[in-house]
């Protein structure tokens, strides 16, 4: 065969040979040449990991050129003018809504940053579902914001692409994609319940083939345009899909397609019974042919449906059944047609199939750039969408399926051209409806709200996975997304039958998750469904709600607005209807979904506000109004019920769905349609009916009874307060909110912002996200709406982010302005708006401190009384409910009660109470004509008041009311008064008739008879309509009279005289409040001043209420100065019985209570206040002073220690020793130090890198190797200090305590489980005291009293005197302690501090673990304990007195223990360095080249090392004088080092000038404290026969250019020798106590020598002081000088540049710093996020950063892992001795490693408002916040972590 042939030959001669053939005009050999050669290729029977095809579809595609070339040539006629870049998730992209037309828009990085976007609102976000980049897309976003690649219209200027360049690609690419496409009908199996599927396998064979179209489509526009044709060309399609006849292969793959396609429950068109009216509908269409809506309606393969509906049955035994409807709602077309006419189609077919694998997903979106592409894609996406919602249901994976849906959706439905084609064209919004509807419909169950038995409603059953894991996620998203497009919109709005469908849907959910109150037993399981029914009515009905709301604004949509609301109606009455529903809600029952209401709500709100409709048009009659009322009422009820605990026993998750009801996301969806509804049949309801409805619904009518004692049949006591209180509060706010009343969107968000300001200081963030985002968006779009920041900036300062000592870092905060306060605080709003209820208390207390700080108000205030922004006028009515005889009859009652005592009154009854009489007054009903209503029913009520207006009622008097009252009452004994006034109701016979609706507890004649009347008129309006249902209702409640299990007491009428009217009581009230008889004067009104009404307490809200009803009414005026006028008040009944002096004496019992306790708080926190001194790093002199006296105290007498624990005092002694509580902790903290002041930068490009060869540690390191090369190994030792990298830093607290009673704490600590952060096996705990982390105890030796006087004593004796003292006590040998308890634990510390480095921080020697390995390290400790004080310090001793880091400071202590330990060693007296300091020695004979390695050089030594050394070798105490006697011989050696060092820097001329000027001094008298004459002495003695100077004589002239003078000299020795004098001050101000004297900078030197007794006394200031001049020289200077040059010039192994080096050290290193950040985080983010780790070379998930020294790791990789340990652990231990500090690179927070434990440590980088953004969630710009750095770098460098740092956590080396 010829195939066979052209595959054996060469791939790309062939390609080439082929693609000429084909160039011919007659190409028909070569057409048939290429097509076996496909056959032969693209063999799908071959196994698809075979990669040899793809290898010669390369080469044929590119015609005999190399790929690569290919792609390149392809590219150069790339006319795209879209970005169209794909990414998948977790990929960073940008946001920008200043240029975003559709809230979905999003930019790659590259096109971000390449446009310009300064000053506007973007974010940079974490892309979770994946999305693609709309750069270029001008239906999407705005073009300005375009980048500059996509900006300039690239397609315009590309030549126009050669004919033949890719002739090959389209005779090649169609056969490939079939391939592809039978390889996946081959690979796809049925699930089966046996075998899981192995799905995965096959794509993962079809890698390479996928992502090689993957590479196709990123070619370019003209590649995308080859594709695009074959894959939409139905020609194509045909004669490959089906396969020619003698193929066999072909026909059987085919088979498996059309069976997939049947299995999927869907019908190839052909096979329907009417094919023919099928095909007639497509065609006309064309492309990828309309769905076949219409028409068709053969039912499904009847087999199919069952099975799939069994299985489903199946899986939901033991919950309640399913309900299957019949589904005569949609046309089964949708759901059950599919037919395939292209490969586009077959290929999105088999991704829904394989579950949308991301490469094909990918390749699919990568494709949209290509117009013609773009739509015809849609199409098919459309036409599939009843199959992608099935297979989502079915699938096991639906969140990544549901994520990769909506990748693809959510490209093609922002774009409103496009949505509104594909609705025209394929029916999308019938498609999107029906496939919801049917999604929903395969959960519902029977609704069991009201009548359970006989509903015939069916809900959504929020237990199924379908609601529990959000699966209808991608599909409402996407009806959401194309409803945001208007054109959309309206065609939905104008389907009549669309909207019924819609409808139909949303009553799914009306009722979903009933609640019903548990009585008896706590409810055993706890279901969490509440958060599915939520999050249903929020996307499900809410969304889409507010969607089409945005298209409802103006006249010209009035049609739409009374369509919605005349179906929401209708839904609603067949809704009442199917549940049963008469006129009484069942009790007991809560749901909190009602969408149908809030629909209805929402519309009717719209339209009254900005489509200028009349409000009674929309309205139904009285009666449904009545019904409308009933669910959201009974919710407000049950609101109030939970809070009062009436649902305890339905857990906890009650009180959950309570909260989530007025939550920010939920309350604009919920509570607010709720609320506003209520306030429509408010207004247009009989008010007396509307107010008693209330108060039956939240079960309080029994207790309104002027009667002092009632029965409850309803509510225990303890619930009758919170439960009228929640019904009086829900009228004020019923009458008061003005949400959708009237008020502006500005005037809304302002409110809202004020109330959630008020609560608490928000940060902005918090502010956005408690801010309801409807009816009033945030972003500020809307035009002519005032901004988010705009209103901010008008109610609110912000507060810059703050740090306290502590280390608890704030964020920036917003705080409302003080006029806020005063003007704008509404009470109200915040009650409405607060899901916990302790922040209206917390509101309330913010109030109160601001009016005590304005000295407005001092005592405690009452809510103030905020006026309203009028209502408008449809909505006038609702006034009517603060003027009806009920709800007055309910004040006046609740008054005299209150002024009464009766029980379960409050303070915040009045206060309501007050409120609604005030709402009255200022909201008075302009047209009194319903007064004079000439109705029958209407007189018998006049008994109580006159007429329904406030005003007039407010005076009328009330003499006698009837009330019932159990016999045991106070009120029977009384005598009845002789004569009945009209006040005793004429009713009184007829309660006896209505006990059948009140029960038998009714007790007060006039009220309550009233609303019982009230009741049955409106129970006649309704039964007119239905007399037989209310027949089989009635006999149920009106049973036979009710007798209570305890059988309380009969109930008896009593009379009671009154003669009170509510003015009276307000007074009398008014007294009570201000405990004064009289308090108001008859003339009071008169000198009335009202400016100070707003703010106060309940007088003054009493006083407010009476002035503003005598400014309206003379009448009222008179008679309040008629009531003042009585002089004696009437003394209020019952003030001298028994339980009221119990009251007084509780009173006085809590007074004094109130005062023992602030008694004991003021004691506290006096005792609390001295410890924080002591503890706490908060400097205050006072405190230093007392440091520095303790201090000095210590020697002067035995010392005596408290034990925190016991809390005994007593010394420490042998046997029982006391030790101070410390932390033991490694640090690498100096070794980090570096030359210069500077901070190191962090690099952020590949150009930038830190060099660690210049720091402290790495410097020491070099200088120790060197050393060990040439000299003695146990000399070097002594020679230098190591513990720069991993020294012990101990620090303490400062609290003592018996060790014996340690140990017995740490076995309690042991034996205590809860241990939080800290390990007790590693000796870890918390001071018992302070609670200040701690891990060891270093005990305190006995104190010595007597010789501490002798100690001090300044001496006389001639220096020569004391070196020999010094020798003669280095000579004793150390006595061995005792063995004692002390010496024990000296030894247990010991260890410990061993214990707390690693072991590469100590072995320095050459043979580790020798004694002077051990000697090294310990006097190290005390070095580096040393070193980090001055650090503390602030690297001098010029700030003098106790520091910060004193207080921490336990060196005293420290030196004794390691002294104790050190003295085991002694020092062979040979090698014993102060004799080389203080004599000349004589020439040794040869003997001393026996030795392998000579000694180490004085010169070389350090001398603060020595000077350790001497003073812990040397029996202790040590006496002052010999300590300064060390002191002054090493500063001899020191001082002429300094001079070495110097004249190295010197050039070979300034060298030899010095020498001889001076060697001329050398004669005079003070030679030997001159330094010309020193340094002479040292050049000419290094210059000789070996010089040292010989190597860097040209070097050194090149460098230095400056000349040196005596000053510049004289201060560089100042400088080499200041370190030395530092320590030895430090170690001299912790040994002997003696005071730091605190010194300008420039004087520092002057200032130590003084107090090192170096030099006699104060120098005078006009003196300088000369550094030579504190020299005191044993034995004579230049003899001792020429003895120490010559051991460095003697020296025969060493090279004269090794010698310079250690010669030339500089001890001066400035303070430790961490690197130094960028301003901008964006920098580093972009630098790093994409980084390739240097380890493991892959880009880390989680990449983090060392802060110290820069290095990039892979936070928890385990690419990076080290026998088990993470990398950032590893590098803690490397880099840190255990202390790392990190930023990760994702999350912006910077994470802190010590030791075993972790903590967060909050972030550095701030947004413009001061917040920090943890995980970089809301991708806003963020700053490096200064402060905060310098808090972290100080902890660092205090190490302090461990105490500010509250929440560590083991990290078990994950990290």
């Amino acid at each position: 065969m010829m195939a066979a042939s052209l595959l054996r030959r060469d791939k790309k001669a062939t390609a080439a040979h082929l693609k000429a053939d084909l160039n011919r005009t007659d190409n028909s050999s070569g057409l048939r040449q290429l097509q076996e050669l496909l056959d032969a290729v693209l063999n799908p029977e071959k196994p698809a990991a075979d990669t040899e095809a793809l290898d010669w579809c390369k080469c044929l595609i590119a015609g005999g050129e190399g790929f690569e070339e290919f792609c390149k040539t392809v590219r150069s006629y790339d006319n795209a003018t879209l970005c169209g870049l794909v990414w998948t998730a977790n990929f960073v992209a940008y946001r920008c809504r200043t240029c975003g037309i559709s809230p979905c828009m999003s930019l790659c990085a590259e096109c971000f940053n390449n446009g310009d976007h300064t000053g506007h609102d973007f974010n940079m976000f974490r892309s979770q579902a994946g999305g693609a980049c709309d750069c270029g897309d001008s239906n999407v976003m705005r073009e300005s914001g375009f980048c500059r690649r996509h900006r300039l219209r690239t397609g315009e200027n590309v030549p126009s692409i050669p004919r033949d360049l890719l002739l090959m690609s389209e005779m090649v690419l169609p056969r490939f994609i079939l391939c592809i496409i039978q390889y996946l009908r081959d690979g796809y199996i049925e699930p089966d319940t046996s075998t899981e599927r192995d799905l995965q396998k096959v794509l993962q064979q079809l890698e390479p083939q996928i992502s090689f179209l993957e590479e196709l489509t990123k070619m370019g526009g003209a590649m995308r345009t080859v594709l695009t044709k074959i894959l939409t060309n139905q020609q194509t399609f045909k004669e490959l899909s089906m396969g020619q006849e003698e193929n066999l292969y072909a026909k059987k793959n085919y088979d498996k397609y059309l069976s997939a396609l049947k299995n999927s429950g869907l019908v190839s068109v052909e096979e329907k019974a009417q094919g023919a009216t099928a095909d007639v509908t497509v065609g006309a269409e064309g492309g990828a042919g309309a769905l076949v809506l219409l028409g068709s309606t053969a039912p499904a393969s009847p087999d199919e449906s069952n099975k799939e509906e069994d299985q489903d049955a199946g899986q939901s035994v033991g919950q309640r059944k399913r309900v299957k409807l019949s589904s005569s709602t949609k046309d089964p077309c949708i759901i059950e047609t599919l037919k395939h006419k292209c490969f586009l189609e077959e290929l999105l077919f088999w991704t829904i199939k394989y579950e949308f694998p991301q490469k094909m997903v990918t390749f699919l979106l990568n494709m949209l750039p290509d117009q013609d592409y773009k739509i015809t894609f849609t199409k098919t996406f459309v036409q599939h969408y009843a199959f992608i919602m099935k297979t989502l249901m079915k699938s096991h994976e639906s969140d990544t399926m549901s994520n990769r849906i909506v990748h693809i959706s959510v490209q093609l439905f922002s774009n409103e051209e496009l949505a509104r084609h594909v609705t025209e064209e394929c029916q999308l919004l019938d498609i999107m409806v029906t496939v919801l509807l049917y999604m929903m419909e395969s959960c519902l169950i029977k609704s069991e709200l009201q009548d359970e038995e006989n509903s015939r409603h069916v809900v959504v059953n929020c237990s199924e996975a379908l609601l529990k894991n959000n699966t209808y996620w991608p599909l409402v998203s996407d009806f959401i997304n194309i409803l945001s497009h208007q054109s959309v919109a309206k065609k939905f709005l104008e389907d009549h039958s669309l909207l019924m469908l819609w409808m139909s849907f949303v009553s799914f959910f009306q009722g979903m998750n009933l609640n019903k109150r548990e009585l008896n037993e706590h409810v055993e399981f706890e279901s969490q469904t509440y958060y599915a029914a939520f999050a249903a009515e929020l996307e499900a009905c809410a969304q889409p709600m507010w969607g089409l709301l945005t298209h409802c604004k103006v006249k010209e949509t009035q049609e739409y607005t009374k369509t919605v609301v005349r179906y929401c109606l209708e839904t609603l009455q067949i809704w009442f209807d199917a549940i049963g529903f008469i006129d009484e809600p069942a009790p007991n029952q809560v749901t909190f979904h009602l969408p149908l209401h809030r629909y209805y709500a929402m519309f009717l709100s719209k339209a009254v506000k900005c489509q200028g409709l009349d409000l009674d048009s929309l309205l139904p009659d009285q009666e449904m109004l009545m019904k409308i009322m009933v669910h959201p009422l009974q919710i407000q009820a049950c609101l109030s019920e939970i809070h009062s605990n009436m649902w305890v026993r339905n857990g906890l998750q009650i009180k959950g769905q309570a909260m989530t009801y007025v939550q920010s996301h939920f309350c604009n969806s919920m509570i607010d349609p709720d609320i506003y509804l209520l306030q429509v049949c408010a207004s247009r309801l009989d008010p007396d009916y509307f107010i008693s409805s209330v108060f039956e619904r939240f079960k309080v009518v029994d207790l309104l009874t002027m009667a002092s004692q009632h029965q409850n049949a309803v509510l225990d006591s303890e619930q009758e307060r919170p439960m009228l209180e929640g019904a009086l509060t829900f009228l004020v706010i019923l009458t008061s909110l003005r949400i959708h009343l009237g008020m502006t969107d500005d005037e809304i968000l302002r409110a809202e912002m004020v109330s959630q300001l008020c609560m608490n200081d928000r940060t902005h963030s918090a502010l956005l996200d408690l801010i309801p985002e409807n009816p009033n968006p945030k972003s500020g779009i809307v035009p002519g709406s005032c901004s988010f920041e705009e209103m901010l900036s008008a109610v609110a300062d912000f507060k810059a982010p703050v740090f306290e000592p502590g280390g608890s870092m704030q964020q920036g905060m917003y705080t409302p302005k003080a006029e806020v306060w005063e003007k704008e605080f509404d009470p109200i709003m915040v009650v409405l708006r607060t899901v916990y209820r302790r922040d209206v208390q917390s509101a309330m207390d913010r109030y109160s401190a601001f009016l005590k700080q304005c000295g407005i108000h001092t005592g405690n205030p009452w809510p103030p009384y905020k006026e309203r922004t009028p209502l408008h006028p449809c909505y006038k009515g609702l006034i009517k409910l603060l003027h009806c005889k009920t709800l007055h009859i309910v004040i006046f009652t609740l008054l005299y009660k209150i002024w009464m005592d009766h029980q379960n009154m409050s303070e915040h009854v009045l206060c309501m109470v007050l409120y609604l009489i005030e709402l009255g007054l200022d909201n008075q009903v302009q047209d009194n004509t319903v007064d004079e209503e000439p109705c029958i029913e209407e007189h018998c009520h006049d008994s109580w008041f006159p007429g329904t207006n406030l005003l007039s009622n407010l005076h009328h008097v009330i003499n006698f009311v009837r009330v019932r009252v159990p016999e045991t009452a106070p009120e029977v004994k009384r005598e009845a008064p002789p004569s009945t006034s009209t006040e005793a109701s004429s009713y009184g016979q007829n309660s006896r008739r209505l006990t059948g609706n009140w029960r038998e507890n009714l007790r007060e004649a006039q009220v309550f008879s009233l609303v019982a009347e009230r009741r049955r008129k409106f129970q006649e309006i309704i039964n007119r309509s239905n007399t037989e249902a209310t027949q089989v209702v009635r006999p149920k409640s009106s049973s036979t009279r009710w007798v209570p299990p305890g059988t309380p007491p009969q109930l008896v009428t009593e009379i009671l005289e009154i003669r009170e009217s509510m003015l009276s009581l307000l007074i009398k009230l008014h007294q009570k409040l201000s405990s004064k008889q009289n308090s108001l004067s008859a003339s009071w009104l008169e000198d009335m001043d009202t400016s100070r009404h707003a703010h106060g307490d309940g007088i003054t809200a009493i006083e407010r209420i009476l002035t503003k009803a005598a400014t309206r009414s003379c009448q009222i005026k008179r008679s309040i100065q008629d009531i003042c006028g009585k002089v004696c008040p009437p003394v209020p009944p019952k003030k001298n019985s028994p339980t009221d002096k119990k009251t007084m004496d509780k009173e006085e019992r809590r007074q004094r209570a109130r005062e023992r306790q602030q008694k004991l708080l003021a004691e506290f926190a006096s005792r609390q206040k001295s410890f924080m001194e002591t503890a706490m790093d908060v400097e205050s002199p006072e405190t230093e002073a007392a440091m520095d006296l303790g201090a000095s105290e210590v020697m002067e007498s035995e010392v005596l220690y408290d034990c925190v624990i016991c809390g005994q005092s007593g010394p420490s002694t042998e046997d029982r020793p006391t030790g101070l509580v410390v932390l033991l902790q490694a640090s690498s903290v100096l070794g980090h130090r570096c030359k210069s002041k500077e901070a190191k930068n962090l690099p952020t490009s590949d150009e930038e890198h830190i060099y660690a060869a210049d720091t402290c540690g790495v410097a020491h390191d070099v200088r120790l190797t060197l050393m060990q090369r040439f000299f003695k190994d146990s000399s070097c030792l002594q020679s230098v200090s190591i513990g720069w990298d991993g020294g012990v830093y101990v620090q303490t607290c400062g609290h003592t305590l018996h060790i014996d009673c340690h140990k017995s704490y740490m076995e309690s600590l042991r034996n205590d489980q809860v241990l939080q952060g800290f390990s007790v096996d590693k000796g870890e705990f918390t001071c018992p005291l302070c609670r200040q982390f701690a891990n060891s105890v270093l005990p305190c030796r006995p104190g010595r009293g007597t010789e501490a006087g002798t100690w001090h004593t300044p001496t006389n004796k001639k220096t020569c005197v004391l070196v020999k003292e010094v020798e003669d006590l280095q000579e004793k040998l150390g006595l061995f302690p005792t063995e004692s308890n002390l010496s024990k634990e000296m030894e247990l510390v010991i260890k410990d501090i061993k214990n707390t480095t690693q072991k590469k921080y100590m072995d320095y020697g050459k043979n580790p673990g020798s004694p002077d390995n051990d000697f090294l390290f310990m006097y190290s400790v005390a070095r580096t304990n040393l070193e980090l004080e001055l650090v503390h310090r602030g690297g001098n001793l010029c700030s003098g007195g106790a520091s910060a880091a004193a207080k921490r400071s336990c060196l005293n202590q420290l030196f004794h223990v390691l002294a104790m330990h050190m003295r085991l060693y002694s020092i062979d007296s040979a090698y014993n360095p102060w004799t080389k300091l203080t004599q000349v020695a004589q020439s040794r004979e040869a003997d001393d080249f026996d030795e392998e390695r000579p000694e180490v050089p004085m010169l070389f030594r350090d001398v603060p090392s020595l000077l350790i050394i001497f003073v812990l070798t040397m029996p202790q105490p040590l006496r002052k004088e010999h300590f300064t006697c060390v002191v002054k011989m090493l500063y001899n050696l020191q001082f002429t080092q300094a001079l070495a060092a110097l004249s190295s820097k010197f050039s070979p001329e300034e060298r030899h000038a010095w020498s001889t000027a001076g060697a001329l001094k050398k004669n005079t008298a003070n030679a030997e404290k001159s330094f010309e004459a020193l340094l002479s002495h040292v050049i000419s003695d290094l210059s000789t026969d070996k010089s040292v100077y010989k190597v860097n004589a040209e070097e050194t002239s090149m460098l230095i250019s400056s000349v040196w003078s005596p000053q510049s000299i004289e201060f560089s020795l100042q400088q080499f020798c200041l370190p030395f004098l530092r320590l030895s001050c430090l170690l001299q101000h912790h040994l002997y106590g003696d005071n730091l004297t605190g010194c300008l900078e420039e004087e520092e030197f002057s200032s130590l020598a003084v107090c090192l007794g170096l030099l006699p006394s104060a120098p005078q200031p006009s003196s300088v002081v000369h550094s030579a001049s504190c020299l005191q020289w044993p034995v004579g200077a230049f003899d001792l000088v020429t003895q120490w040059c010559v051991e460095v010039t003697g020296l025969s192994q060493m090279q004269a540049e090794q010698s310079l080096t250690l010669l030339v050290q500089d001890p001066l290193w400035a303070a430790p710093r961490l690197l130094q950040l960028p301003d901008n985080y964006n920098i580093i983010f972009q630098y790093y996020h994409r980084k390739a780790c240097t380890a493991c070379k892959k880009v880390p998930k989680d990449p983090a950063l060392c802060l110290v020294c820069g290095a990039f790791v892979c936070l928890k990789g385990v690419c990076c892992k080290q026998q088990g340990t993470c990398e950032c652990v590893l590098h803690s231990q490397h880099c840190g001795a255990a202390t790392g500090i990190f930023l990760l690179i994702n999350a912006s927070v910077i994470i802190i490693i010590r030791g075993h434990r972790f903590c967060l440590w909050g972030s550095v980088y701030l947004d413009a408002h001061g917040e920090e953004d943890r995980d970089l969630r809301r991708g806003k710009p963020l700053f490096l916040c200064e402060e905060r750095y310098r808090v972290l770098e100080q902890q660092w460098v205090s190490h302090t972590f461990d105490h500010i740092n509250k929440r560590w956590g083991p990290h078990y080396n994950g990290l």
